[in-house]
């Protein structure tokens, strides 16, 4: 346990940017997931709208500091890629 009240604020902190983070990454593996489904089911217009909001949560999660920028670039390509492939 600290005793310095800068570490006992630092502690409290990490804590609550640990839940922000948790809870993003949980949305974003989400509306990844989603996209796949909707573009196996081969509902273009669905696949294409989810498609869409998992490219935005990623660019979300890029500007909150969760994903580097390249790797945000690669997912996205990545989903895309996987995403027409399932569409054909």
């Amino acid at each position: 346990m600290a005793n310095i009240a800068s570490q006992i604020k630092r502690n409290r902190q990490t804590i609550v940017r640990h839940e922000r983070n948790k809870a993003v990454r949980s949305e974003l593996k989400t509306r990844i997931r989603n996209a796949i489904v909707a573009a196996e089911s081969g509902d273009r217009a669905a696949a294409t709208e989810q498609l869409r909001l998992a490219q935005r949560y990623i660019d979300k999660a890029t500007t909150k500091g969760l994903l580097h920028k390249k790797t945000a670039g690669r997912r996205k390509a990545r989903l895309t890629k996987q995403v027409n492939d399932l569409l054909g």
